[in-house]
């Protein structure tokens, strides 16, 4: 028994040292160009060399804004999409530890007792006879010994795979956090709008009141009236509609957040919202490989690769054991004396000879990895065209807020000067008509120009992997 229980231990011992059929891992060269695009586009999207890295920049330090920040802190304790990506985590983990103790025996400890009553014409000596047995016993049944490297390549592939959930897990909490930004400032900039409007409508209206007089008087004419009439319409029109979309600006955060966000951290307007902070692309592509979905999909593509081993070691035997000591005894109160020790050992090896779903099985494996191969790639080509077109707006954006904040100004001039002429007996009131929905227009379209500022620093920070 001693010596079974020897040969045990030292199988025990070597075993972690066992080999794996899986292939060797080779990372895919990325199938990207090595540089960020360059050209006219692109000329302003470099910040200063200072300016840190995303996948070094917390998301506490690139969110500036206190009330937003507290807004996000609330949405990553509370969003739902989040706790599933959580839980998700936390069973991928699970099942890599159920798959990583199968290389070790299960060990059972078990008693058992028996008794029986064998007839006078069965039993060998003619009379009835009572039999009694009763055992006690540790053992291990029916260990698999990974010599080919089976149950090891299912644990890599279960680790990966865990590897990869966590990824997604860190890549959710990036787009939690991205997606809650952006909202918030969608509502800052639909509240801001709606104070233009708003104010718009106070102006028409007294625009308005101003014509209706001269029209009672005969000095103003039903045409001019009537066209004062229409720019108070549109003004009310879009009172309603901006109120309409910051409502569901702050339903769609709501949401996000888990609950509802209190009063007092909902953005004003879009100009008391301070900027999220400059970060840089760096000069090389390559910071790609360090963004969560580009890591997750190389951990399905390193799982895939782990599967191969185990499907290869299919072809070879199977060698597994079943052993026990124990002690047995016709009577209880004889369980532990001397000479009552048992014990057995019952290797068992399975050669396969046969079986073609092997093979089939096998050719699955080397197609998933080549689809995982395809998948790695083209999360690659699809992170350099979000990074691409976040740093192609980067390097515009300022340039068409400045023509647009000229507009503005120039739009407001004409305005002025048109009214006054109008208010002279110049010009007709359809130059003043013209004018102010020029300003109006273009008024609106810088609010939102100054918002696609703010969320193109957000979605920059996002595609190069920041958020940690």
């Amino acid at each position: 028994m001693t010596k079974k229980l020897l040969l045990l231990l030292v199988i025990m011992l070597f075993l972690p040292a066992g080999c794996t059929m899986a292939p060797r891992y080779t990372r895919p060269a990325a199938p990207v160009p090595a540089e960020w695009p360059t050209g006219p586009a692109y000329n302003h999207a470099k910040p200063a060399a200072s300016v840190e890295k995303a996948t070094k920049v917390a998301w506490r330090d690139f969110i500036m804004d206190e009330r937003l920040e507290k807004v996000i802190a609330t949405a990553l304790r509370n969003n739902r999409d989040l706790r599933i990506a959580a839980l998700n985590v936390e069973r991928a983990r699970a099942y890599y530890g159920i798959s990583r103790v199968e290389l070790l025996p299960t060990v059972n400890a078990g008693g058992s007792m028996n008794k029986s009553r064998i007839p006078a014409d069965l039993s060998s000596s003619g009379s009835v006879t009572t039999s009694e047995r009763y055992d006690v016993y540790l053992g291990v049944s029916s260990w698999e010994i990974d010599f080919f490297g089976r149950i090891r390549s299912l644990k890599d592939k279960a680790l990966e795979e865990y590897l990869a959930t966590d990824q997604a897990g860190r890549n959710a909490q990036i787009l939690l956090v991205s997606t809650v930004a952006q909202t918030y400032l969608a509502l800052a900039a639909d509240r801001e709008a709606l104070h233009l409007v708003s104010s718009t409508l106070e102006s028409q209206e007294a625009t308005y009141n101003m014509i209706k007089k001269r029209y009672d008087v005969g000095v103003a004419s039903g045409l001019d009236l009537y066209r004062a009439q229409s720019q108070v319409d549109i003004a009310r029109r879009d009172v309603a509609r901006y109120m309409m979309l910051a409502a569901q600006d702050e339903n769609a955060l709501n949401l996000l957040v888990g609950s509802p966000v209190t009063p007092e951290l909902l953005p004003p307007d879009l100009s008391r919202v301070k900027p999220p902070r400059e970060i840089t692309a760096g000069l090389l592509s390559e910071l790609l490989l360090e963004r969560p979905d580009v890591l997750a999909a190389e951990h399905r593509l390193k799982a895939a690769n782990a599967n191969i081993g185990a499907a290869r070691a299919a072809f070879f035997p199977r060698i597994a054991l079943t052993t026990s000591v124990g002690t047995a005894s016709a009577e209880l109160s004889g369980l532990f004396k001397a000479g009552s020790g048992t014990w057995s050992f019952a290797p068992q090896i399975i050669m396969p000879i046969f079986d073609a779903r092997t093979w089939f099985a096998y050719d699955v494996t080397k197609i998933e990895k080549e689809l995982s191969v395809a998948e790695y790639e083209k999360t690659i080509q699809t992170a350099f065209r979000e990074v691409a077109d976040a740093l192609a707006d980067k390097g515009t954006i300022n340039q068409r807020i400045a023509a647009q904040e000229s507009m503005v100004h120039a739009l407001a001039e004409a305005l002025r000067l048109s009214l006054a002429r109008y208010n002279k007996g110049i010009d007709n009131y359809l130059y003043v008509l013209d004018a102010q929905r020029s300003l109006y227009a273009a008024e609106q379209v810088l609010i939102y120009l100054q918002l696609s500022r703010y969320t193109n620093l957000v979605t920059l920070y996002t595609v190069l992997g920041g958020g940690a």
